[in-house]
């Protein structure tokens, strides 16, 4: 039976870990991998308790024992991504996925693994972003509305011209987050060097790369605007906003997020980055015909409470 797991690392609330693990613990994943980036205790009571469930306190002693606690966050995800995929062989495959993010497999996950051949070394998830819910449309409880897009960069950009107008110049797809997606790694590879994106392996970049067509990854980066607002100057100053990345859109003349954003706030303040977020990450009515027409509107529903009770009941509440 192929095994899988999920690794992470994060500084969230008890409830999105929970919301987490429970998500992926009901899709069949056989071990969750949660490196703790700070001191969270109770993360750490609620969690370690399940036999599918390891937590790691990344603290003084774990850091001395890698040689340092790197000081960019990206590199200490890389990091503990390794030394998850270096314990114990507990699981054949896993996968590398931030605290916001939540595979969406079409068939189970475990099938879609054990059918790749034996040279396929790691497999990509890509990314749908999902959408803030619009206050004044009812919808299904638990439903979530996503933003897909197109592989083809050529049919990405002309599709987001049309349902992003406006924007489509500074997002790709008109996703303010990655389109590149995670990568699911096989174990037992010898000294993998994990990034966000990629893998290396005996200076190949992601060996035998195949793409796992049938699960997306819903990618919760701004799934409300006061999340949006809440992470804006981490990104901005050491995220995915900061100003050494290079634009997103591969055109010339086409601005950094870093510079679309700050220019917004600098123009209106809070006022403005909440104007940009209804209208390029809210399910309203028109931008969900847009996608719809483009066939890139996706529909799932997470009954995440319901799952916390299953897997977490001594903490479902929290």
């Amino acid at each position: 039976m192929t095994r899988w797991g999920v690794v992470t690392t994060t500084r969230a609330p008890l409830g999105a870990c929970l919301d987490f693990a429970a998500w992926h613990l009901s899709l069949g994943a056989q071990r969750i991998y949660l490196y703790l980036d700070e001191d969270a205790p109770e993360v750490m009571a609620a969690l370690k308790a399940h036999p599918k469930v390891r937590v790691i306190r990344t603290d003084g002693p774990y850091w001395a024992k890698q040689g340092g606690r790197p000081d960019k966050h990206q590199v200490r995800q890389g990091l503990n991504a390794r030394h998850a995929h270096a314990r114990r062989i507990e699981v054949d495959w896993i996968a590398h996925i931030d605290i916001d993010e939540f595979l969406l497999p079409e068939t189970p996950m475990q099938a879609q693994l054990a059918a790749l051949a034996p040279d396929a070394l790691c497999a990509r998830v890509r990314p749908i972003e999902a959408l803030a819910p619009d206050p004044a449309q009812p919808r299904t409880p638990g439903e979530v509305a996503f933003k897909a897009f197109h592989l083809d960069q050529h049919a990405r950009q002309a599709a987001a011209e049309r349902c992003f107008p406006g924007w489509a110049h500074a997002l790709p797809g008109g996703f303010l987050s990655h389109v590149a997606g995670k990568l699911f790694l096989r174990t037992g590879l010898e000294a993998p060097e994990i990034r966000i994106h990629n893998v290396f392996v005996d200076g190949v970049q992601n060996p035998g790369e195949v793409e796992l067509d049938r699960t997306a990854l819903g990618h919760f980066h701004a799934a409300s605007v006061e999340a949006f607002l809440a992470s804006y100057r981490f990104r901005i100053e050491r995220g995915s906003y900061r100003a050494d990345l290079k634009p997103q859109v591969r055109q010339a003349g086409a601005p950094t997020l870093h510079a679309l954003l700050t220019g917004i706030e600098a123009e209106g303040g809070e006022a403005a980055l909440r104007r940009f977020h209804a209208e390029v990450a809210t399910a309203t009515p028109e931008l969900c015909t847009r996608l719809a027409a483009e066939g890139l509107l996706r529909r799932h529903v997470l009954d995440l409470p319901a799952l916390r009770a299953r897997h977490f009941p001594d903490a479902a509440a929290v």
